[in-house]
């Protein structure tokens, strides 16, 4: 893709942090769990707007590596949730020819959800033009240390000396490898950061936060995130100038 296309198109690839289902819940006297089982509803209806928007990448922020740090009960309850609906929503992904991701340190999930993963992406695996990415015990964090150790062991091989490391070295041991960065980040509830989220992914991406909890989350609200998105001018490192030339020149 040339850089006039990638300044003028898109976004192709959004990252959803999903916050606010304990709050959503509190505001319907309704207990936390029932706030993510209506979270999960939401998940539903953004995969399939995505689609119909014609967003080919979509990574949703799931469970963050801090999130075991939430009661026990809490915990179990979102695994039993994901392996619900991951063995719920395979076919569906299925019919509409979404591949399946994974990000972050899959190896420490409990046995069944992991299991019910593995299957779900193997079942997925051999599509190509949309793809839904779950960043589970995922920390931008965990993320870079994973890669520098990676980058480690290959120096200590002799298969890639220090002065030679460049960021494409590190960029493909990242846990997004061979999956483009995301060119908008949304953030609902109305809490304004990332959270250790795709921190070096997002380099270049826009950020749209929205007071919006996420189980109110809905297509229209989607959309305007993407105006929003459209409305802004992305230089990467040019001027307005340069830009007005490339864009009197295409014309």
């Amino acid at each position: 893709m040339s850089d006039k296309a990638s300044i003028k198109s898109g976004p192709d690839h959004i990252g959803i942090i999903m916050d606010g289902n304990g709050r959503w819940a509190q505001s319907q006297g309704l207990s936390r769990i029932k706030g993510h089982q209506q979270g999960v509803e939401t998940c539903r209806r953004v995969i399939e707007a995505c689609q119909e928007l014609d967003i080919h990448y979509l990574t949703l922020y799931a469970f963050s590596a801090e999130n075991w740090k939430r009661p026990e009960t809490e915990v179990n309850a979102l695994m039993e949730l994901l392996e619900l609906f991951l063995m719920r929503e395979t076919d569906t992904l299925i019919k509409h020819g979404i591949k399946l991701h994974a990000i972050g340190r899959i190896h420490e999930l409990p046995a069944k959800p992991r299991a019910a993963l593995e299957q779900a992406m193997e079942a997925t695996s051999h599509f190509k033009d949309w793809h839904l990415v779950l960043a589970l015990n995922y920390s931008s964090r965990n993320e870079i240390v994973d890669a520098t150790r990676a980058i480690v062991k290959k120096t200590i091989k002799g298969k890639l000396y220090p002065e030679d490391i460049e960021w494409e070295d590190i960029k493909g041991k990242l846990y997004t490898d061979g999956l483009p960065d995301p060119d908008l980040i949304v953030r609902t509830s109305g809490e304004n950061r990332l959270s250790n989220f795709l921190l070096m992914q997002s380099a270049y991406a826009e950020f749209y936060f929205t007071p919006t909890c996420w189980p109110d989350f809905t297509k229209a609200h989607l959309q305007e995130a993407i105006d929003s998105y459209h409305s802004r001018e992305r230089r990467f490192g040019r001027t307005g100038e340069q830009l007005d030339r490339e864009t009197s020149l295409s014309r």
